[in-house]
């Protein structure tokens, strides 16, 4: 399209209900997408692509296929009218999508420009679930993207970090300004990359993580021994003593070793099937 007649259209119009704010400025798309060290072999799903900004970032570099997720109907629509030979556009809701089914056979690289209202339990899903997760780069609110990268100790630390820092490696890359977007939020975005942890290094039990998570995390000021001794488990109550945890320390001190150590111990009725999002 020449740029006299994309620059003369009107601005997309983004749904408040959806969360949606545009990205518009092509160098930020082409510095996202390169996030994704992206290979002539590569599957690519982006999750909502609206407008297509960075789809079209996406398209211009190397991959074997992209497929499109997108909430919006009118957009899906938009984005299989303009696809190209190698893109599929899905009308579906990224919460709601399966993926288990990202699995090792056919493994992808997932990257997207996510909505602030459901970034965080979108990349505790993914991390955990996608185990054919090549390399992901996810935008999202900048305080979100903090946490995600957090260490132990840091004020934004909490069971998002620890949560998705047992799954992969998150990178805080870089920090885009509300101009970038149409309509521009009131904060900050963050655009973070990760890299898949190998197997053998993935929680053992990840229900009983995510139940202990929840546990430590909603009394995050309080010392472990008291939060174990309030919540009746007195097998976590022992197992800091065998794991050489104080139990004076508090859940920010933990690291993900750490926390999957004493989740070996967490009584089995216990498990958290549902593996409970948390922030």
């Amino acid at each position: 399209m020449p740029a006299s007649l994309k620059n003369s259209l009107p601005a997309p119009r983004a749904k408040k209900s959806l969360g949606q704010h545009f990205l518009r400025r092509e160098e930020i798309c082409t510095r996202i997408a390169s996030l994704l060290l992206p290979r002539p072999e590569d599957r690519v799903l982006e999750i909502g692509p609206g407008p297509g900004a960075l789809t079209r970032a996406l398209e211009d570099g190397p991959h074997a296929c992209l497929l499109l997720l997108e909430k919006d109907r009118h957009w899906a629509a938009e984005r299989q009218r303009l696809a190209g030979p190698r893109t599929q556009a899905v009308l579906t809701d990224a919460l709601r999508f399966d993926w288990r089914r990202v699995g090792p056979q056919r493994p992808w690289k997932i990257i997207g420009n996510l909505p602030y209202n459901v970034a965080s339990p979108l990349i505790w899903d993914i991390v955990s679930r996608a185990r054919g997760l090549n390399r992901a780069v996810f935008m999202v609110q900048k305080e979100v993207g903090q946490r995600l990268a957090a260490a132990p100790g840091n004020g934004h630390y909490g069971a998002l970090s620890v949560w998705v820092q047992s799954y992969t490696r998150p990178r805080l890359e870089f920090v885009v300004g509300p101009g970038a977007f149409s309509p521009p939020p009131k904060v900050d975005s963050a655009v973070l990359s990760f890299e898949p942890l190998p197997p053998e290094a993935l929680p053992a039990r990840p229900e009983a993580l995510s139940r202990l998570l929840r546990i430590c995390f909603q009394q995050r000021r309080k010392q472990l021994g008291g939060i174990f001794r309030r919540a009746g488990l007195p097998e976590l109550e022992t197992a800091l003593e065998r794991t050489g945890l104080a139990p004076n320390l508090r859940p920010e001190a933990l690291g993900k070793d750490d926390f999957q150590r004493l989740a070996a111990f967490l009584p089995p009725n216990l498990d958290n099937p549902g593996q409970k999002r948390l922030s």
